[in-house]
């Protein structure tokens, strides 16, 4: 991820045209039969519209001034019928462009949520959680907007201006001339106010979800709010970020609105001038009424379209900015693809080899330093050591989370940057230190380790993790759902439940990351004979919290300062008092029963 300063450049970079060229390219072609119906839809509209403006000088003159009986029931008949074919003209358009729409903002989340997958774990460490999903919900209408405008703008309004404008010019060109003279000073003032818009409807859009953003992360943590009382100070910063959001907000409605009189200003002088002129015409002239009639219902109808055209720079602007932001995720390029040619992970023995593996983060912090280590097939490797040592960089690295900076990693002698992601992860079984639940029930959550299993395999991982007890006690048993993130659950039930679906995957190698650390002692032991299950006939790669765990370990890795500096049992190592290991072990005695 860039800096704030590289992200505002790349928001800019793009101007209208060259966004709404690619909007077009990405759906235009899919969706064109449909734009070709609405669009036709919309110039039966502009026509109708026109032709009432251009039938009203025959209704005063035939109607009104000669009063032939004759013409009036063909002159009402072409009214009707000219407002039925643009109530279904407008009908049309109106469900088909929706419609179209509806399915691009579909399809653009889908986008959105397949290349989020693509992308690394270091993409959204970096990324606010709460604000990228704010941002995400705000910004994906642009790309329809885009569209929409830019079709009913040019369809409708555009081709409606030009017919009654046509119009007008027919009945009185000395008249449409008035019109005209006041039009290149809005325009320019309108552009103004649209290039002012940019920049604040861009931050208003930043702050809007930075507001969501820390509403969602105070629901999340309710618990530790209410724990250290910290409602007031969140309350200050939210209370901050809405008054910010509120002000940009306003200037954004002010810049919106101030098109407003300015077109009623030009409307009110085209108009006057006009009313003034004709009425001097038919005073002193006797100019017959029907072409002002007919000219001055053109005006008036031309007004509505003129006027959403005056503020169409405005909506779009609003609408590009949008889709920009959306873009901007887009096109944030995968930085672990599959190499060409990338060939599927064999997994014989499940050995693990690293070799010269060093690693450090974007921040520049180097963690890992040279790492050379072997975990043998079928057998438990335990990496101990003191925080910052390392030790959940390498078991962040063996999925490919992170790519290392040197050296490399091997699994049955295939340097995993050689295989295609899936076929690696499919032979891997994780668990984290904090399980995560998904939205379901528990079946579900088990089952999402392999979707294939059957509902008999789930049940016996869940035995397995010795959870089968717990499962059944809850009001429907395996059909009960979890609530957000296992809420309803205790810590150690949630464990068990991430070692039963890690189970069900059957992965021939499995990572455990201080998978008991934050449980007390009676949830550390039943999870602790939930893992020895899921040890069994597997290679595991274990972090370490307490030695206890990993006393029985076939070997024992220590690590420091992203190094490693011991290896050997437990037995072998607490022999060595001058070791790292041994000082670990004995401050932690008590519980190794050293």
């Amino acid at each position: 991820m860039g800096s704030a300063k590289d992200k505002k450049r790349h928001l800019d970079s793009g101007t209208v045209t060259s966004v709404l060229k690619r909007v077009i390219a990405e759906n235009g072609r899919e969706h064109v039969k449909a734009y070709a119906f609405a669009i036709f839809c919309l110039v039966v509209v502009a026509a109708t519209t026109a032709f009432t403006a251009w039938i009203m000088e025959a209704v005063v003159n035939e109607a009104f001034a000669n009063q032939r009986a004759d013409i009036v029931w063909l002159i009402c008949g072409a009214i009707f019928l000219a407002f039925v074919l643009r109530g279904l003209a407008t009908y049309g358009q109106s469900v088909t462009l929706s419609k179209i729409g509806n399915n691009i903002v579909a399809v653009y989340q889908r986008r959105l949520y397949t290349h989020l997958m693509s992308l690394s774990v270091g993409f959204f460490s970096e990324s606010r959680s709460a604000h990228l999903a704010a941002q995400i919900s705000q910004n994906v209408n642009g790309i329809r907007d885009v569209l929409n405008l830019t079709v009913t703008s040019t369809a409708r309004d555009f081709l409606t201006l030009i017919a009654l404008i046509g119009v007008m010019v027919s009945k009185d060109a000395v008249l449409s001339l008035i019109v005209f003279v006041v039009a290149p000073p809005l325009i320019f003032a309108l552009r103004y106010v649209s290039r002012r818009l940019r920049s604040a409807t861009r931050e208003s859009i930043e702050l809007n979800s930075h507001v969501l953003g820390a509403m969602q992360e105070t629901i999340q943590g309710i618990a530790i709010v209410k724990a250290f009382t910290m409602e007031d100070q969140l309350g200050r910063k939210v209370e901050d970020l809405i008054s910010q959001a509120e002000n940009r907000a306003n200037r954004i409605a002010r810049l919106t609105e101030r098109t407003a009189p300015l077109t009623e200003t030009f409307a009110g002088f085209a108009i006057s001038s006009v009313l003034a002129y004709a009425a001097f015409r038919s005073i002193y002239d006797g100019v017959p009424p029907g072409a002002f009639f007919a000219f001055v219902t053109a005006l008036l109808l031309a007004y509505d379209p003129a006027r959403r055209l005056a503020r169409l720079q405005v909506q779009m602007e609003r609408a590009v900015v949008n889709a920009r932001m959306i873009y901007a995720l887009l096109d944030q390029a995968p930085l672990q693809r599959d190499k060409p040619g990338a060939k599927d992970l064999v997994v014989t023995e499940a050995r693990i080899e690293l070799r010269g593996v060093s690693f450090s983060y974007a921040s520049g912090d180097t963690i890992l330093r040279g790492v050379d280590l072997v975990a043998a097939g079928g057998k438990t490797t335990a990496l101990v050591g003191p925080s910052g040592a390392g030790k959940s960089t390498i078991i962040s690295l063996i999925p490919r989370f992170y790519d290392p900076s040197e050296g490399s990693i091997l699994i049955d002698g295939q340097d995993i940057s050689e295989v295609t992601k899936a076929s690696l992860r499919r032979h891997l079984a994780y668990v984290s230190q904090q399980p995560y639940l998904f939205e379901g029930t528990i079946r579900d959550n088990i089952r999402y380790g392999r979707p294939e299993a059957t509902d008999t395999e789930v049940e016996e991982a869940a035995r397995l993790a010795h959870a089968h007890d717990f499962i059944l006690a809850q009001p429907f048993g395996y059909e009960t759902p979890v609530g957000e993130n296992g809420v309803t659950l205790s810590g150690g039930q949630r464990q068990r439940l991430s070692i039963a679906r890690a189970l069900v995957r059957k992965a021939p190698i499995l990572l455990l990351d201080e998978a008991t650390s934050a449980l007390d002692n009676e949830s550390e032991a039943a999870v602790q004979k939930a893992l020895e299950s899921a040890m069994s006939g597997r290679t595991v790669l274990v972090i370490a919290h307490r030695l206890s765990t990993v006393v029985n370990a076939d070997k024992i890795i220590v690590m420091h300062e992203g190094r490693v500096v011991e290896e050997g049992t437990h037995e072998t190592l607490a022999q060595h008092q001058d070791g790292l290991y041994a000082r670990l072990n004995n401050l932690q005695a008590p519980d190794t029963g050293a």
